[in-house]
């Protein structure tokens, strides 16, 4: 009897530990909490719903919450709606604070949008915010020149609120930037001289806004303010120095060029003079070969050769009066 005891207390143990055991799967497979949470907020989902939540790999709390959110809010939202953009990767909790504050705003807001936006990485729940609250976008500073070469550092505030039908594909905040960078220094290059861009900044505003810069974005532009417009530098002036720095370097080098060929030309006229130079020497050396020759062969006498060298002799002194001449001073020396 005592046996038959001690079987049944360690067959029940084992059961005892198997119902803990099925307790515990059953719990993690059914989630009570939610279900009743989802029942006393008037939710439809079932608990066969939320078991296939867990065998499909789904979070039922990712789900269930913001979908108790969405019908305290009163929108219509589906469990597989939630449950598909889950599986697709998507924040279901975002997109359902997106849609509670369209709604309140009374933002057309359908629920396949607000997904798409999510999915293509955009904050949805920042856009619808900034559709009711316009952001303000600082530009960098922005330099411009005037037609008179003086140079204006602009910077611009733009104030743009969010389009909701053009986030998926629109350009975002770095193309807006670009885009009224671009506008004011076509505006401003446009200008006659600087000071009407001093005296008329809203001029600015108008020509850029004109302009349709939101196009293709996923913005709405509503307004561009002057923040700052500084004077900077006299482009022109620098300009005009740089080109006149560059013509005088061109005209010395020009200039070099043409004293190097003068020289060039000179030594060369040099080089001639000594030819000829050479060459009336060598003629003049071949005179008394001559004149031996002459007497030689008694072409010459001698008187003819005294008579040559009285004339030579007669010039030498000429030449040496006229040199003796020429040094002498214009007057004479005062007399003592």
């Amino acid at each position: 009897m005592d046996e038959i005891l001690e079987f049944f207390m360690d067959f029940s143990g084992l059961w005892i530990f198997l119902a803990i055991v099925f307790l515990f799967v059953f719990l993690h497979f059914v989630p009570l909490r939610l279900w009743i949470a989802a029942k006393a907020a008037n939710v439809p989902v079932g608990i066969f719903t939320l078991v296939g939540m867990r065998l499909r790999q789904v979070i039922p709390s990712r789900i269930v919450y913001p979908l108790i959110k969405a019908n305290k809010a009163g929108l219509s939202v589906e469990v597989n709606q939630l449950e598909a953009h889950f599986l697709a990767g998507g924040n279901v909790d975002k997109v359902v604070d997106a849609l509670i504050a369209a709604h309140r705003a009374q933002i057309p807001l359908p629920f396949e949008r607000s997904a798409a936006i999510d999915l293509a990485g955009r904050d949805v729940l920042e856009a619808v915010q900034m559709s009711v609250n316009p952001k303000v976008i600082e530009t960098p500073v922005v330099s411009a020149v005037a037609k008179n070469g003086i140079e204006l550092r602009i910077k611009a505030r733009v104030t743009v609120r969010a389009n909701i039908d053009r986030l998926v594909g629109g350009a975002g905040e770095p193309t807006i930037i670009a885009r009224v960078g671009e506008g004011i220094v076509t505006t401003v290059g446009s200008s006659v001289s600087h000071t009407d861009v001093l005296a008329n900044p809203d001029d600015i505003s108008k020509t850029v806004l004109g302009k349709g810069l939101d196009a293709g974005t996923a913005f709405e532009i509503l307004s561009i303010d002057i923040a700052d417009v500084d004077v900077g530098r006299n482009i022109g002036a620098e300009l005009l120095t740089d080109q006149a720095e560059a013509d005088k370097r061109i005209a010395q080098a020009k200039a070099e060029e043409r004293r190097a060929m003068a020289v060039a030309k000179e030594q060369e006229m040099k080089a001639y003079t000594q030819e000829m130079e050479a060459k009336v020497v060598e003629a003049q050396a071949e005179v008394p070969h001559a004149m031996a020759e002459a007497l030689k062969n008694g072409n010459l006498g001698v008187m003819d050769y005294y008579n040559l060298n009285n004339v030579k002799a007669d010039t030498d002194m000429r030449d040496s009066i006229s040199r003796s001449a020429d040094d002498s001073p214009l007057t004479p020396p005062p007399i003592k």
